[in-house]
């Protein structure tokens, strides 16, 4: 017998998964009909699969930024490191041109890397799996470093540091 699931109110399901800190990731490629650089921020990145080596992410399916990276096939996810805050708010905004105050460089497969960020995720879209509102990406990794330092985290509505965001 399948119980009926109850109504929660999306406020409610929003503040109590916000006690969940997450990673601060942009993930950016180029637009295919300008060759500029596209990005959005995502607080759902994570590591899929190891053999083969496959990352996902998830993102609404009203943003306006994916629909701009998702042509080019390659992307690069930045994880923001802490200190980026205003990386973050640039890359969150609406604004079509995010790049112009963030410093960047570009992928062996010509997708924007965030400079200075904890660690880069260059990828190939594989997938993409409907999830409600949102849309899961699949990706393959293709090469990742990582730096020094700490990464930028989101937790509670705050962003900052571990010592910053007191757990």
């Amino acid at each position: 017998m399948t119980m009926p699931s109850p109504t929660i109110e999306p406020r409610h399901f929003r503040d109590v998964m916000g006690h969940l800190p997450t990673g601060v990731v942009v993930v950016a490629g180029r637009r295919v009909d300008t060759g500029d650089p596209a990005g959005l921020v995502v607080g759902t990145f994570q590591s899929l699969s190891l053999d083969p080596p496959l990352v996902s992410f998830s993102v609404a399916t009203t943003s306006s930024s994916w629909p701009k990276i998702r042509p080019a096939e390659y992307f690069s996810a930045s994880v923001l490191a802490d200190g980026q805050n205003d990386v973050c708010r640039a890359m969150s905004s609406k604004r079509d041109d995010k790049f112009a105050a963030v410093d960047w460089n570009e992928s062996t497969d010509g997708a924007p890397q965030i400079s200075g960020s904890h660690a880069w995720i260059d990828c190939r879209t594989v997938r993409e799996l409907e999830g409600g509102d949102h849309l899961v990406v699949i990706a393959e990794v293709r090469r990742l470093e990582a730096g020094g330092g700490d990464p930028l985290l989101f937790h509670r509505g705050r962003l900052g540091g571990y010592r910053e965001l007191q757990f």
